[in-house]
């Protein structure tokens, strides 16, 4: 059976919710942050050398990294039902949101965080500058959420749980004011009725109330 190693608070929610979304039978491995690092504890390294979930097990395969994660998942189990193929109309935002995810979104808000804990003055240039790119980013999702329901377009799909954390959970680690965004409020809000993330967080993270607005 396919093993989710799932850390508490982090990206790896990706992958239970993915899981859910599929119907694909799973055991959970939960892990907790360090107390004083708030990093990942050892056993995670133990499974893979980056020491991070997600990491999964499936009948031999040990593999990390989110959206490789999703990729393998929907490529062995999912049958195409949230990703899009050549072909499809919607193929090539399918394509553009699911790495925007973590090639643009995801390293804004990462790189923002770490500058805000370095506790630069406020009229820090680099600062200045990772905030201008996050809002860039999230603008950018304001806009399409403005035209389309989801992501891709008019179906939900794993361009949708792959953006998601980001644009919820990390706000844990870095604030982020959504009043500026109703667009993405609203998609938030949709997210939030969809039974299979509703099970995904309360498995994965039993007693964190989700950042849905």
């Amino acid at each position: 059976m396919l093993t989710i190693h799932h850390l508490g608070v982090s990206q790896s929610e990706r992958i239970v919710w993915l899981c859910e979304e599929l119907g694909v039978p799973y055991a959970l491995k939960l892990h907790r942050r360090d107390p004083v690092t708030i990093l990942a504890p050892a056993e995670l390294k133990a499974l893979h050398p980056i020491g991070a979930a997600p990491v999964i097990e499936d009948d031999g395969v040990v593999l990390a990294e989110s959206a490789a994660v999703m990729e393998f998942i929907m490529a062995r189990y999912g049958d195409g039902g949230l990703a899009r193929r050549y072909g499809d109309a919607d193929f090539a935002p399918y394509l553009y949101w699911f790495h925007f995810a973590n090639g643009t979104l995801q390293p804004a808000m990462g790189r923002c965080m770490i500058l805000e804990r370095l506790k630069l003055p406020a009229d820090n240039k680099v600062l200045a500058a990772m905030r201008g790119r996050l809002e860039k980013a999230f603008g950018l999702v304001e806009a399409r959420l403005g035209e389309v329901p989801y992501l891709a377009g008019e179906a939900f799909t794993a361009a949708d749980i792959i953006s998601v954390f980001s644009l919820t959970t990390m706000r844990t680690f870095l604030p982020v004011d959504l009043a500026p965004y109703p667009n993405i409020r609203a998609y938030l809000q949709r997210i939030g009725g969809r039974e299979a993330y509703r099970r995904a967080m309360a498995k994965g993270d039993p007693g964190m109330t989700p950042l849905l607005d």
